[in-house]
């Protein structure tokens, strides 16, 4: 086991939720948390409540305006056509609940704290964290604050002078790339489902030079992300020498989420992870995407394990059995009985697949560009 490797997690992911309609109804972060107690991977001494953000430390990317409107919204519950139409707060992505401010408020806490926890080194897990759609002066895509952009800034800081920024959810991470496309001392890396919403992150985005984004074809597998890992995300990391990374682990690439059409496994992600680990001396894994409730909350346990160097089980002891099976995916209708892999595995069997030729001109692409900027 990692010594160093820490998790930063809330009990309020466990009871809250953006309402019974939507896509993040489901429970994440507290069935990570379940699961990792049950396994004995997340005894309480490595185990850090996530405090939540005071309003002035969100200024440093968000607007006042819009800090203001969402404490507002969560204390009335309640927004006028005008801040709607500003703020993009109690929209169909972004509705009023009751916790809209206090748990994305958690969530960059506990970027905040990782920053300052790795100013010596070491690995964290924040799980609850990896709202990459955040924007300045709005809400956007689910994401009502942007809790990367923050660990980015608490990272430096505290003494990193250069972070690279790893992206592997389906979406892209819109709302980091607006924050630091022009910073040249940080590398934003991002993989992502083309043609998927936000429909941004071309592969012809450079910004200031530190900008490697690959739209990923609909339907390919782990081969494909091999491929990304292998030719563009390794070795722009490698040859950014940064002093922290900070990962993105989105589960909604995974074969079983609804809010793709990507086909991967678990081991698509582990891998990624394995590979950066040795880059940097400081490593912040975050959540991000995942929406369905078995196959997120698994990858992110396993993804902890893989952090905190434990052996990943082939079949899942009872008490970790038992946390699966009581979860509910209220309102889906196309899993009325959950596979029995899902219940007692925390990883799928590999999903090798094709490489579309789009993505290998892709990566050919921003390999050529790589050797440029190095």
């Amino acid at each position: 086991m990692a010594a160093s490797a820490r998790f930063i997690g809330s009990e309020i992911y466990r009871g809250s939720s953006y309402g019974d309609w939507h896509p993040l109804r489901v429970p994440r972060v507290s069935t990570v948390m379940d699961l990792g107690r049950a396994l004995g991977w997340l005894p309480p001494e490595i185990y850090i409540r996530s405090p939540r953000a005071r309003p002035a430390a969100l200024h440093a990317f968000h607007t006042p305006d819009y800090v203001s409107a969402l404490l507002a919204a969560e204390e009335t519950q309640a927004v006028d056509a005008r801040t709607r139409a500003r703020h993009h707060l109690g929209s169909p992505a972004n509705p009023v609940f009751p916790e809209m401010y206090r748990r994305p408020a958690t969530g960059v806490g506990g970027a905040l704290l990782a920053g300052e926890l790795l100013r010596a080194g070491g690995r964290l897990h924040l799980p609850g964290g990896g709202t990459h759609h955040g924007l300045p002066d709005r809400a956007n895509g689910f994401c009502y604050l942007n809790d990367p952009v923050f660990a980015i800034l608490s990272l430096k800081a505290h003494g990193a002078r250069r972070v690279a920024y790893v992206d592997i959810d389906a979406h892209h991470c819109d709302g980091v790339e607006a924050g630091f496309a022009k910073d040249p001392d940080t590398l934003l890396v991002s993989t992502h489902e083309e043609n998927r919403w936000p429909r941004t992150g071309a592969v012809t985005d450079e910004g200031a030079g530190q900008v490697f984004n690959l739209p990923i074809p609909s339907g390919a597998a782990d081969d494909a992300m091999a491929l990304a890992r292998d030719r563009v995300i390794v070795p722009a990391v490698a040859a950014f020498r940064p002093d922290a990374i900070v990962l993105q682990c989105g589960a909604d690439a995974l074969l079983e989420d609804p809010q793709s059409r990507l086909a991967m496994s678990g081991h698509a992600h582990l891998a990624v992870l394995r590979a950066l680990l040795p880059l940097a001396p400081r490593f912040l894994l975050m959540g991000g995407g995942g929406y369905n409730p078995w196959s997120v909350g698994r990858l992110w346990t396993a993804a902890w394990a893989v952090l905190s160097e434990r052996e990943i089980p082939e079949r899942l002891p009872a008490a970790a059995q038992a946390v699966l099976r009581a979860l509910v995916w209220r309102g889906q209708k196309r899993v009325a009985t959950p596979p029995e892999a899902w219940l007692t595995t925390l990883i799928d069997l590999p999903r090798p697949g094709e490489i579309p030729q789009p993505l290998r001109d892709r990566v050919a692409a921003l390999e050529s560009r790589l050797l440029a900027w190095v």
